[in-house]
């Protein structure tokens, strides 16, 4: 079995059979400092998006479907961290998880999480296609009721402040699982503005750096904005 020339592996081959029984499917590649990324996605995602504003406030816009430019510069920042033993990164929202997965083959030991288990079956055949599976785990949460999965070193997200019904979720959610003396980085395209009204929320226990990153791509450019917390 295969797609686009690419062999899926054994391992995977049942969970990528019923993603394609109901999407069309291919691969897109991710170059990240030298390292070529082969992530499987929904080919049209159209359908899905059905001419909605990807950067106004929705509940039920499908974020996971695509593969943001904010990701990609997380995924860029994640593989120039040093991969010391023992340390752990929890990537939230992690949608098709290029960040994750590019951490994970960088050698970092990451936990992907997202709400939905369909989600998680991408990143399970994106994982072995990529050959990182062995530095993953996988992990339904739920941000209302976020159940104990361990402390981490470093929380990583990108585009998830897409409500600010799930601002204040979200914060327990940093304080429950990020390390006393850990960090949390976080990108979002430079139109979410949400962000600006997040970050106030953040002051009082985190100090916050922002940066600005220029992306260009064939046919468009963006501006991507990195935030770091670090815990007070």
């Amino acid at each position: 079995m295969e797609l686009q020339g690419i062999p899926i592996p054994v391992e995977v081959e049942n969970i990528f059979k019923k993603l394609q029984n109901k999407y069309e499917l291919e691969f897109e590649q991710v170059s990240i400092r030298g390292k070529h990324f082969r992530i499987l996605h929904i080919k049209d995602i159209e359908p899905l998006i059905a001419g909605r504003d990807i950067f106004a406030n929705s509940l039920d816009f499908p974020f996971w479907v695509k593969i943001w430019e904010a990701e990609v510069i997380l995924a860029n920042l994640v593989a120039s961290l040093p991969a010391k033993p023992n340390t752990q990164i929890l990537e939230l929202g992690a949608g098709l998880a290029v960040a994750g997965m590019v951490a994970a083959s960088f050698g970092h030991k990451v936990t992907i999480t997202d709400y939905k288990d369909e989600i998680l079956d991408f990143v399970r055949v994106s994982s072995h296609i990529n050959k990182c599976a062995s530095n993953i785990r996988l992990e339904l949460l739920d941000w209302l009721n976020p159940k104990d999965i361990g402390l981490f070193d470093t929380i990583i997200a990108s585009e998830i402040l897409f409500h600010e019904s799930f601002f204040n979720p979200l914060l327990k959610v940093f304080k429950k699982y990020l390390k006393p003396d850990g960090t949390i980085f976080m990108t979002h395209d430079i139109r979410r503005k949400s962000l600006a009204k997040f970050l106030p929320l953040c002051e009082k226990d985190y100090d916050i750096g922002v940066k600005k990153i220029k992306l260009s791509t064939d046919d468009e450019n963006y501006e991507i904005l990195i935030t770091r917390l670090l815990p007070k």
